[in-house]
C-alpha cells in the first residue's frame, strides 16, 4: 500500500488507469442515486443503448421532491410524481435496490447510506449531490457529480477525476456549550473562505474532530464542499467502527475483524506530507450564524453584521449585495433580527442526534406567536427512532410541525418554500440568493440548537442563553 495520507492511499487503491488528459479513471465502489439527477443519465444509457454495468452497487431513494406532510400517490404535482415514476421503472429495468417511500428506509441519500452501513471507510462513492462529501466522516473519499458523471458511473462504475491536494485542517481543544459541529464548520469556512478549498481535499483532522460523535463528523463533511472543497474526511478510528458494527451492510464475523485491520492500515500515516496545513483552537470558536449570501459569511452570534471596511478587498463586492439582499445594515448585532420560519432538517443536520439535542431546549417551552417552525427528520429510520425516544411529542407541544422524511426546505424542490422575503432560520446547508424556495426568501444557517432558540424567542438568539 502506498504511504502517505488516507486520500492518496484511497485514490491509489482506486485507480483504474491514468487517461492521456492526465486525469485519473477512479473506479467508484458505491454510487448513489435520487430522482433529480439520474432521469437524464438513464435516457443516456438507453440512447446509447448501455446497461447499468454492476447494479449492485447502485443504491437509489427519493429525498429532493417528496412531500413531508402528504405522501399520497399520485403526488399533487404532477413533475414531481413524474420523477418518482421514473426512478422506479429505471431502478426496476436495471435491476437497482430503490428504497422507497414506506419501505423503512427512504430519506435523504447522506442519511441512510451511513445508517445502513452501506458507507464504509477506504470507499470511493460518488452520487448526483453536491453534499456528497458528507460521507467522508467515515474515512472514505466521496464525490459530488454532475449528470453526465452519474451516466459513466452507471455505465462503466468509474470516473474521470484529476487527483487533488490535499489541506489538512486541524482543530484542537474542547467546545464550549451550546456550540455544535455545525458552528465549527461554518467557522473554518468563514476563516478560509468559500473559494479557499478549490483544487483540495480536506482531511479533518485534531482531537477535536476525533471527540465528535459519527453523526458530528458527517455534519462537518457534509458542508466542506461549501468552503469550495471536493471532499472532506475523517481517518477512521475506534468511534468509526463502534458505529458501523452490526449495521445491515457492515462486515459480519471474520470478515469485520479484516475490514478494521485494512480500514486502520488507510489512515494518514503520521508522517504524511499534505499540501497544506491549518489550525484551529476550538475554544474561540462560537454559536456561528450566517448573515450573508454565502455560507463563508458567517459570524458568532454574539457580533455585529462585518462593514465594507473589515472585508479584504475581493469580499465587499457581494458584500454590498449581501446587505441589499438580506436587508441588514453593517453594524448591526445579529442577535435580535426577527425570523419568521424555522426549519430543522436536512443532509446536515437532520439526523437523530441533531433531533436530540434541539428537543432539549424545545422542551417546555413553546414557539413564538407567528412563526412557523417545523422538523423534518433525515430518514423514515431516524422518524421512527424519535418517535420511539418521544421527541415528537416534545416538538409537537412546543409548537414545531413534525413532519415526514425529505430534503424538505433545503432546496426546496417540493412544497416545503419560504414565502415572498420571509426569513428563515434553517440548519440546512445554503444560504444562497432563492435557496429555500423564493426568489426573493432569505436564509440564516445555524444549528439545530440555534434554530429551537430563534423559535422559542422570535429572532435570533445567542443558544446560550437557554442553557
Amino acid at each position: 500500500m502506498s504511504t502517505g495520507t488516507l486520500f492518496d492511499k484511497v485514490w491509489d487503491a482506486h485507480t483504474v488507469s491514468v487517461l492521456p488528459s492526465g486525469q485519473t479513471q477512479l473506479f467508484i465502489g458505491l454510487h448513489l442515486i435520487h430522482e433529480v439527477t439520474s432521469p437524464q443519465a438513464f435516457a443516456m444509457l438507453r440512447e446509447r443503448k448501455l446497461k447499468v454495468l454492476f447494479p449492485d452497487r447502485t443504491v437509489a431513494t427519493v429525498d429532493h421532491i417528496v412531500p413531508t406532510d402528504n405522501l399520497a400517490r399520485p403526488l399533487a404535482d404532477s413533475i414531481a410524481e413524474e420523477m418518482m415514476q421514473a426512478l422506479e421503472q429505471n431502478c426496476q429495468e436495471n435491476g437497482i435496490t430503490f428504497h422507497k417511500v414506506g419501505s423503512g428506509n427512504q430519506g435523504i441519500v447522506h442519511v441512510i447510506a451511513p445508517e445502513q452501513g452501506l458507507t464504509q471507510p477506504g470507499m470511493t462513492i460518488a452520487c448526483g449531490d453536491s453534499h456528497t462529501a458528507t460521507h467522508g466522516a467515515f474515512g472514505a473519499i466521496a464525490f459530488g457529480i454532475g449528470t453526465s458523471q452519474v451516466r459513466d458511473v452507471l455505465a462503466s462504475q468509474t470516473l474521470a477525476l484529476a487527483k487533488l491536494k490535499v489541506r489538512k485542517i486541524e482543530v484542537n481543544g474542547n467546545l464550549k456549550p451550546g456550540v455544535y459541529a455545525k458552528d465549527v464548520i461554518l467557522h473554518i469556512i468563514r476563516k478560509l473562505g468559500v473559494k479557499g478549498g478549490v483544487g483540495y481535499a480536506y482531511e479533518f483532522a485534531g482531537s477535536t474532530f476525533e471527540q465528535m460523535s459519527m453523526e458530528e463528523r458527517m455534519t462537518v463533511c457534509n458542508m466542506a464542499i461549501e468552503g469550495g472543497a471536493r471532499c472532506g474526511y475523517v481517518n477512521p478510528d475506534q468511534v468509526t467502527f463502534d458505529y458501523l458494527k452490526g449495521r445491515d451492510f457492515a462486515p459480519k464475523g471474520a470478515d469485520w475483524e479484516k475490514a478494521v485491520e485494512w480500514w486502520n492500515n488507510i489512515r494518514s500515516d503520521a508522517d504524511a506530507v499534505y499540501d497544506d496545513v491549518v489550525i484551529f483552537d476550538a475554544a474561540t470558536i462560537a454559536p456561528t450564524v450566517t448573515w450573508g449570501i454565502t455560507p463563508g459569511q458567517g459570524i458568532a452570534v454574539n457580533e455585529t453584521v462585518p462593514t465594507p471596511d473589515e472585508m479584504p478587498a475581493d469580499e465587499r463586492a457581494i458584500a454590498e449585495e449581501a446587505y441589499q439582499y438580506m436587508d441588514l445594515q453593517p453594524g448591526k448585532p445579529m442577535e435580535g433580527i426577527k425570523v419568521d420560519v424555522c426549519f430543522i432538517g436536512s443532509c446536515t443536520n437532520g439526523r437523530i442526534s441533531d433531533l436530540r439535542e434541539a428537543a432539549k431546549f424545545a422542551q417546555g417551552r413553546h414557539v413564538a406567536n407567528g412563526i412557523k417552525a417545523f422538523v423534518v427528520p433525515g430518514s423514515e429510520r431516524v422518524k421512527k427512532q424519535a418517535e420511539a425516544e418521544g421527541l415528537h411529542n416534545i416538538f409537537v407541544e412546543a409548537g414545531f410541525e413534525w413532519r415526514e422524511p425529505g430534503c424538505s426546505m433545503c432546496l426546496a424542490m417540493n412544497p416545503d418554500k419560504l414565502q415572498g422575503r420571509q426569513l428563515s432560520a434553517s440548519s440546512s446547508n445554503r444560504n444562497f440568493k432563492g435557496r429555500q424556495g423564493s426568489s426573493s426568501g432569505r436564509t440564516l444557517l445555524m444549528s439545530p440548537a440555534m434554530v429551537v432558540a430563534a423559535a422559542i424567542t422570535g429572532q435570533v438568539t445567542d443558544v446560550r442563553e437557554l442553557i
